[in-house]
């Protein structure tokens, strides 16, 4: 069967914003267990004690390798490569010729000539449509998500352990203490007579590795690392919990990717991308351009990420936006009262609200939501749900700078009108949510300590 192009897609429903508010795309979902306990003692374990993380499952792999690898990366990526040697990792970060975003994803440079890219699909679809295209000697091994790949296990087990007894834990677990490892660098360990590959991370804001090795040495890891952690309160955490640990740190995971303006590069991408590709909107955002919902790094707060050191896609662009980008990053806090309202309108006469799914309330891959002050909109809520370490719904979102001063009341306007035509959207009506903005990371430690370091 021909797989539709996302070109003729957009042919053939005239309009990329009604194509992908009525699509039949869900949210993306995390193929692991929901639940071991509950997500919101689950939540609290990275907090208090450790959090165990399985992180097999979700996310795409791209291998790239090669003589050119390095310049490929350097030509889409708006990071410095500058000192990027092996056992270093960073956060991947490509715009298209206009300074858009396409999207982000972790790089992990493994070997002198290979690389693996990992995360959403969006800038692992983008990087690999240059390799097809470009003069590089490059190659490049693509191992989707469990959710799509075709059969088979992931090449490579992941693991995260998260919390202020993490540390110990892993010691346990190698039997030796923690060689000193800076952030987003890599070490090597030795668990249950494996060599285990362990980035120096943090997920939600506490610290922590990301471990990762072959997956047939998967479960082998995995037994010690559960045996160690008995000792050190480690929990398992299930994929509710681990939804909105990007909420804490300040992470917005899925951004619309900026690929349908009229730039020749953006043209010949849809007619290569499939129709499936891109994910639905969801959200009170009602513009019928697709501009409208675009966002840049400066809008996200990849502002450290972009280094005018090398030539790549949309550098003109970013120089002239980095002199005054006109919006920000920050954290909304709902209202206490107004969330509760919409929730039990859920009871009694409807329609009410759009339904509050706990803890990850954002139903569509690309969350869109109106936030106003004083009836104008002023930004986009972009990521939403529920913390139970801090007992508060918030969102991520991107808003105008002259309004991020932490205290400022704004709106949330929650729901759809109409109602849109995706299969997770049931008849109900707008609810006006008061919000209060915060600084990002919203959680203290994250914002003294993790961020700080």
């Amino acid at each position: 069967m021909t797989v539709e192009s996302l070109a003729a897609a957009i042919a053939r429903v005239g309009n990329p914003v009604e194509l992908l508010r009525n699509t039949a795309a869900r949210a993306h979902t995390f193929p692991v267990a929901p639940e071991f306990t509950n997500w919101r003692s689950e939540q609290r374990a990275w907090v208090e004690s450790c959090a165990l993380l399985d992180q097999s499952h979700h996310m795409t792999d791209l291998f790239l390798g090669g003589p050119d690898a390095l310049k490929l990366l350097s030509d889409l990526g708006v990071n410095s490569f500058a000192n990027f040697g092996v056992n270093k990792a960073k956060q991947f970060v490509a715009v298209n010729p206009d300074g858009q975003l396409i999207g982000d994803a972790i790089l992990f440079h493994l070997e002198e000539e290979l690389f693996d890219l990992v995360g959403h699909p969006m800038v692992i679809d983008w990087v690999e449509f240059h390799v097809e295209r470009g003069d590089y000697e490059v190659t490049a091994e693509r191992d989707d998500n469990s959710a799509v790949r075709p059969s088979g296990p992931p090449k490579f087990y992941r693991y995260e352990l998260q919390g202020p007894t993490a540390a110990a834990v892993l010691e346990l677990a190698t039997g030796r203490p923690l060689p000193p490892t800076k952030f987003f660098n890599m070490a090597d360990f030795s668990i249950a007579g494996r060599t285990v590959r362990g980035l120096r991370h943090g997920m939600a804001g506490q610290p922590g590795f990301e471990l990762f090795g072959p997956w047939e040495e998967g479960e082998a890891v995995l037994d010690a690392l559960l045996e160690a952690g008995k000792a050190h309160g480690l929990v398992r955490a299930g994929a509710k919990a681990y939804s909105v640990a990007n909420l804490e740190s300040g992470w917005v995971p899925a951004p619309i990717p900026a690929i349908f303006g009229d730039d020749p590069l953006l043209k010949e991408y849809r007619e290569w991308l499939s129709a499936g590709a891109v994910g639905a909107i969801g959200g009170s955002m009602d513009s019928d351009d697709i501009a409208d919902y675009y966002l840049t790094p400066y809008d996200i707060g990849y502002d450290r990420n972009v280094k005018f050191d090398h030539d790549f896609i949309g550098r003109a662009a970013l120089e002239e936006l980095a002199e005054n980008p006109p919006r920000t990053k920050v954290t909304l806090v709902w209202n206490n009262d107004d969330v509760t309202a919409a929730m039990g309108s859920l009871l009694g006469e409807g329609p009410g609200a759009k339904y509050f799914d706990l803890p990850k309330i954002r139903y569509a891959l690309h969350q869109e939501d109106k936030v106003l002050l004083n009836g104008e909109q002023i930004g986009i809520s972009l990521d939403c749900g529920y913390l139970a370490n801090e007992r508060a719904m918030v969102s991520l979102a991107t808003i105008a700078k002259e309004h991020a001063t932490p205290g400022t009341e704004v709106t949330v306007v929650w729901g759809e009108q109409p109602n849109s035509a995706k299969p997770q959207v049931e008849e109900h009506r707008l609810w006006e949510i008061r919000a209060t903005v915060a600084p990002v990371p919203y959680v203290q430690f994250a914002r003294t300590s993790y961020r700080g370091k």
